[in-house]
């Protein structure tokens, strides 16, 4: 048990979303919890997202966005994770969501949502209890 891999998890902005302040924030707050933490940047489609994470063997995608878009990008990345091989890899969402969607996205393949006013240490022990290395 030695070597046991550290956590790698994928923080995205898929969409035309600008808005990534509670991105990095969440990505700041996996790399001091420990994880490996790799950034897509802004403006990903979910096809570069899944292919940057089967890439860089990633645990878990988490997928931000503010713009109203996430009823086809979560989805389409989830869909598309599986058409890959990747459907071991834990997607969740953050985001402003109307409540009604949450329980869509949850539906489609999206793990857990986090909405604003979540608790950064929420999110890492929910990281934390369900999220495994891929593999390992």
């Amino acid at each position: 048990m030695a070597n046991k891999r550290v956590l790698r998890v994928m923080v995205a902005k898929p969409g035309l979303d600008g808005h990534d302040r509670g991105a990095r924030i969440i990505a700041r707050a996996f790399r001091d919890a420990g994880f490996e933490v790799i950034y897509t940047g802004l403006h990903q489609s979910p096809e570069e997202i899944v292919e940057a994470a089967i890439q860089e063997d990633v645990d878990m995608i988490g997928l931000s966005s503010l713009a109203g878009a996430h009823n086809y990008l979560f989805p389409r990345t989830v869909e598309l994770l599986r058409e890959k091989g990747g459907d071991d890899i834990v997607v969740c969402g953050g985001g402003i969501f109307p409540d009604n969607d949450i329980s869509e996205l949850k539906a489609s393949g999206i793990k857990e949502v986090f909405t604003p006013g979540t608790p950064l240490t929420e999110i890492i022990e929910w990281v934390q209890e369900n999220v495994k290395p891929r593999g390992g």
